[in-house]
């Protein structure tokens, strides 16, 4: 079974390059906080593939993260702290897995790369 976590990120909001990392990196670590830990092995033993991808607004990484948890999926919204280019609160991203390709796939599959 191959893994991945995929990390979506609003497209709409402009972050900089270096916030725009800061945010997939809490993305990936707040979703694997949430993933079994034979999984989350496994993924670590499989390279900890991860994949960056455009969201729309935050009712977008809503919508994606129900329809992940409805299939098992773990999945974690970002707020951000406000201290430098958003509002405090402000959703910027959504960490999902890992979890197996195919499930991964019927969610993020057809959003295109960051």
């Amino acid at each position: 079974m191959q893994l991945k976590q995929c990390i979506v990120v609003r497209d709409d909001l402009k972050l900089s390059t270096g916030k725009l990392a800061v945010q997939v990196a809490h993305a990936s670590i707040m979703a694997m906080e949430l993933t079994r830990k034979d999984i989350v092995e496994q993924w670590k033993e499989e390279g900890m593939r991860k994949i960056v991808l455009r969201g729309g607004d935050e009712e977008h990484l809503f919508r994606l993260k129900s329809e992940a948890e409805s299939l098992g999926i773990p999945a974690a919204i970002v707020r951000d702290a406000g201290l430098t280019e958003v509002p405090p609160g402000t959703v910027t991203a959504l960490g999902l897995g890992p979890a197996p390709d195919e499930i991964m796939d019927r969610v993020t599959g057809r959003l295109s790369l960051l």
